[in-house]
């Protein structure tokens, strides 16, 4: 009687465990990726075989003998630096090492590795298993770690055996399905024909084109230079202000001016008065008269003194040689600064005379004919495009502010352009002469990998 009614006790237990495989048996076969076989594998398995950790654990290659944490029971993330899962691989690695074979195994604390059986009892509960996942053809996956309190039961370990079967066929499955499908799953000749298509695409001709930073500036302007040295004492006219032809534009600090002047006109009168004298004696003393051509050219030089020193003099007011808008920083950048003849100090432009100035870098320079095509995309207005046309590049690069090697494109804005303004900043397309499609795709792999294999 208390035989019969064990066994009618536990046949209901054993049914429940039967369903229970067979429906994560299903489960792994409706998974689509590998991620969720990894989340199953580790977590839903504990419906069918209590445990309080899983490990599952991946080489990184089919002959590696180091296995790879892949993923962890309640972690969403795993940490492969995290003290637990470096010990974990450390521990399978050293099994590995006792026992290679895919048979599952239940590991105690005298199974460990001397090295790493003082951290079994903070890592581990106290009863682990090692579940392989073999292939049916003999490749070994990878393996499940599993640990708990209590000891392993032996049909524990026959479902496990069976399960891991299940998991082993399922992550092969899902893993040739995302890399062999497309690769196999078409007929010899529809691979030959699309692989003749991409040949023959690589061949079409495109317009080569590159990208550079542009600025619309000014069209033959003047360049207003400092005409002598001096200090600047006054700007009379504001930044970014239409002047007229003749307008006074700045002012230098005259007094050193006007007091050489003044200097050199009384030296002036003095030699001139000797020059007299001595002119005036040689009609009486025959002595005087070889001094008359000494003091001849001693006038003449200081004439030659007073004019030059009234031509600085002059100088002193700076004028606008054609009228057009006024273009430099800012007053208090020069009020008061010292500048030398030839210095850079303003700009007159003509606002509805423009034209674009690009910086090709050197790495991205192409063949540039006169006449090519430009395409220029202001940061004011990112939306549109304004045309240009290639009027004149530069046959030598030039190093710029920013310390970049380029070469200086100058572009000519098409008609419909007079809402730019001078100033105005973004990026250039330029387009060059035709190429393959093949060329345009990989010239700067081409040129970046060429130093380094000589071609």
């Amino acid at each position: 009687m208390a035989t019969a009614e064990a066994v009618t006790q536990s046949l209901p237990q054993r049914n429940t465990s039967f369903t229970m495989l067979l429906q994560l048996e299903g489960m792994v076969r409706a998974a689509r990726t590998r991620q969720e076989l990894q989340f199953f594998f580790v977590n839903e398995t504990r419906r069918l075989i209590p445990y309080q950790q899983a490990i599952l654990l991946i080489p990184p290659a089919p002959s590696s003998p180091r296995y790879e944490v892949q993923a962890a029971s309640s972690v969403p993330i795993v940490d492969r630096a995290a003290p637990l899962m470096q010990w974990t691989e450390r521990l399978i690695q050293g099994l590995r090492a006792i026992s290679p074979g895919s048979d599952i195994r239940q590991v105690s604390d005298s199974d460990c590795p001397e090295e790493l059986r003082r951290d079994w009892k903070a890592f581990t509960p106290g009863h682990g298993v090692w579940c392989p996942l073999k292939h049916p053809d003999g490749q070994l996956l990878g393996g499940l770690w599993l640990t708990r309190e209590q000891p392993w039961a032996d049909h524990e370990v026959t479902v496990l055996q069976r399960i891991g079967d299940a998991y082993a066929y399922a992550w092969r499955a899902v893993g040739a399905s995302s890399s062999l499908q497309w690769r196999w799953g078409m007929s010899r000749t529809v691979t030959w024909i699309l692989a003749s298509a991409i040949v023959g695409a690589l061949a079409i001709p495109v317009p080569m084109s590159t990208l550079a930073p542009a600025k619309v500036v000014a069209k033959d302007s003047v360049i207003v230079s400092a005409p002598i040295d001096g200090v600047v004492s006054d700007i009379l006219v504001l930044p970014n202000t239409v002047v007229s032809e003749g307008e006074i534009l700045f002012r230098y600090e005259d007094t050193t001016f006007r007091s050489e002047y003044q200097v050199a006109e009384r030296n002036l009168d003095v030699s001139i008065a000797q020059y007299r004298r001595a002119a005036q004696g040689s009609f009486v003393e025959a002595e005087q008269k070889a001094d008359v051509p000494q003091l001849k050219a001693e006038v003449e030089l200081r004439e030659t003194e007073r004019n030059y020193m009234y031509e600085r003099l002059t100088k002193v007011e700076v004028k606008a040689e054609q009228a057009g808008l006024l273009l430099y920083t800012d007053r208090s950048d020069w009020i008061g600064k010292p500048v030398v003849v030839g210095q850079r100090i303003m700009e007159i432009a003509d606002p509805k005379r423009l034209e674009v100035r690009i910086d090709l870098p050197v790495e991205d320079a192409i063949v540039l004919r006169e006449g090519a095509v430009v395409k220029l995309f202001l940061n004011a207005n990112p939306f549109s495009s304004v045309s240009a046309k290639v009027s004149h590049a530069s046959y030598h690069a030039e190093v710029l502010p920013n310390n970049t090697l380029a070469y200086r494109v100058i572009a000519q804005l098409e008609q419909g352009a007079s809402e730019l303004r001078i100033g105005w900043q973004g990026s250039a397309k330029i387009y060059g002469e035709p190429v393959s499609l093949f060329t345009y795709l990989f010239r700067r792999p081409i040129s970046a990998l060429r130093p380094w294999v000589g071609l």
